[in-house]
């Protein structure tokens, strides 16, 4: 973790605060003046303030169902912000594990963790997200073989990672993915001749959306590990 922001997680610091007491000489890392804010730390390191010893609070690990016409930011911008629906203290510290356009709903997954975000959304892991897609059209019979074998999507020199396809109904799918290009579940579509008119994200891993639309809730200590090695 960055030095400012360990100490913005250890105090009642804002973050210009904090990097006016790097600078000002009033913090140190085992021992040693520590003068650089991108300096990175962990949870072995000593560092103090004012000779006080930091202690980051615990990192915080949430599930949300996001509503249509939202966005999966940190401030309001055309839509208001997902995180106007969390009431949790130093709500700024937390991201979003792999955001969501502003009219695709389902879940969300909010941390202050990046070790732990970083797990969900590298490609090289694999972690499963689980689409329920609404079509304009009735899917075509050959469309799971091709997104199994991957496709190519417009403005990429790569096929898109294979994926699995489970048909509910002809203009009803779960798409399930391991990667996540801008845009993708609708390009995918785009590059079989579909369109993509309602996308609903309902599990991402082992996680499955519980909860009702903008509602939230802490994940427990088995889910948050689910992902400690996400394959």
């Amino acid at each position: 973790m960055r030095l400012d922001k360990f100490i913005c997680k250890s105090t009642s610091l804002s973050k210009p605060q904090a990097l006016a007491a790097i600078h000002d000489g009033e913090v140190c890392v085992n021992g040693e003046i520590a003068q650089n804010e991108a300096m990175q730390v962990h949870e072995n390191n000593l560092v103090t303030l004012n000779g006080s010893r930091l202690k980051a609070r615990p990192f915080r690990y949430l599930l949300m169902h996001k509503p249509a016409d939202t966005i999966c930011s940190n401030i309001d911008e055309r839509y208001p912000s997902v995180f106007n629906y969390v009431a949790v203290e130093n709500v700024s510290e937390l991201h979003i594990v792999g955001r969501l356009d502003a009219d695709t709903t389902g879940l969300v997954l909010m941390t202050d963790d990046g070790r732990w975000s970083y797990n969900i959304t590298v490609p090289s892991k694999q972690c499963e997200k689980c689409y329920r897609v609404g079509l304009s059209r009735p899917i075509a019979e050959n469309v799971a073989a091709l997104f199994k074998r991957g496709v190519q999507l417009q403005g990429e020199d790569t096929l898109t990672r294979p994926a699995r396809l489970e048909v509910i109904n002809p203009q009803e799918v779960l798409l399930t993915i391991t990667e996540g290009k801008f845009h993708q579940v609708k390009r995918m579509f785009s590059a079989v001749g579909n369109r993509v008119v309602s996308l609903h994200r309902e599990k991402i891993g082992a996680i499955q959306l519980d909860v009702p639309q903008g509602q939230w809730r802490y994940l427990t200590d088995d889910e948050v590990a689910s992902f400690g090695d996400a394959q």
